[in-house]
């Protein structure tokens, strides 16, 4: 994303209890310094994730879990990214379900650039990719996918979900995806996937 793009993602609402929100790490969307500390960061919402759920972690368990926060940090989100991560977790020791987001500027037509963005028409996805309309009320009238891929590392299939809006006020495409083998993990998180999806906006600085 251009630097000389300005509008911003947003989160208007969203619970917390599920996620560890992960901002991005460069740009005009990074303005908190405490940010480039990923390890401290991770190692803070650990320590909420426990207190949230009220429960009394092992001495080693604050850090287990700020650790893996942190390893899918650095992989998912490293230094320099300008997209956000959000990390679903029931318990504190789950395998966290990433989920990433992004904005950009806006490509035309509408429909292709929604089409595109959230792969709708992906020739190797398994079966045909689910599509359907998706109605933010921020961000107005999107797309949503939902598909299960090959993957290239593994025998296991992947699901996948997206979702993508084009928001002519601001110029701005949106976009947020995740995927996982883990088929009852996507599936059994899709609500709050989907109540995130409802809770992004746009901010203009």
């Amino acid at each position: 994303m251009s630097e000389a793009f300005w509008p911003i993602i947003d989160i208007e609402y969203v619970d917390a209890y599920p996620w560890v929100i992960i901002p991005p790490r460069a740009g005009t969307s990074a303005p908190f310094e405490e940010w480039d500390d990923i390890h401290g960061w991770c190692l803070e919402r650990a320590e909420d994730l426990w207190a949230d759920r009220q429960l009394s972690p092992d001495p080693s368990g604050v850090s287990f879990v700020g650790e893996t926060l942190a390893r899918c940090a650095e992989s998912l989100c490293p230094p320099g990214s300008d997209h956000w991560l959000f990390l679903h977790l029931d318990h504190p020791t789950d395998i966290p379900l990433p989920v990433c987001a992004a904005i950009g500027p806006a490509r035309e037509p509408r429909e292709r650039t929604l089409r595109a963005l959230t792969e709708a028409d992906d020739i190797t996805a398994v079966e045909r990719p689910v599509v359907k309309s998706f109605q933010s009320p921020y961000l107005g009238e999107g797309m949503a996918t939902f598909r299960y891929v090959m993957q290239e590392d593994s025998p296991h299939l992947a699901a996948c979900a997206r979702y993508a809006w084009q928001v002519e006020e601001h110029g701005a495409d949106v976009v947020i995806w995740t995927g996982t083998e883990d088929v009852a993990r996507i599936l059994n998180a899709a609500d709050d996937v989907e109540e995130l999806a409802r809770s992004l906006a746009i901010f203009v600085p």
